[in-house]
């Protein structure tokens, strides 16, 4: 299930108000290198300049119960890893993938 989504953003503080205005609330979390926003299920996280992963669209992000099996699931169907499976912190596990078509997809284990 896509629950998280980010986006790249390259003036933080203007992205923050558009988004705020957007989804009629303020941000749960605002730090200089990223705002989050939680809206009906939802997570729409800013990532200033696409963060060290370097992103330049949009990543959506599976939540996932093994990321390392479904990562191991989709490079085996054809999928490329992009940014292999890591802790980002408080045990939340992300990675990135490459579709045929060299989308980049997400996947997070909470």
């Amino acid at each position: 299930m896509i629950k998280t989504v980010l986006h790249p953003v390259s003036d933080l503080t203007k992205a923050k108000e558009v988004y705020a205005a957007l989804l009629g609330l303020p941000p749960e979390n605002d730090t200089p290198y990223y705002v989050g926003f939680e809206a009906g299920g939802q997570h729409i996280g800013l990532v200033p300049n696409g963060g060290p992963q370097g992103m330049t669209a949009p990543v959506t992000y599976w939540h996932v119960p093994d990321i390392e099996a479904r990562l191991a699931a989709v490079t085996a169907a054809g999928a490329t890893v992009h940014e292999a499976a890591h802790d980002v912190g408080g045990g939340r596990m992300v990675a990135t993938f490459t579709d045929p078509d060299g989308n980049v997809l997400g996947l997070i284990q909470d």
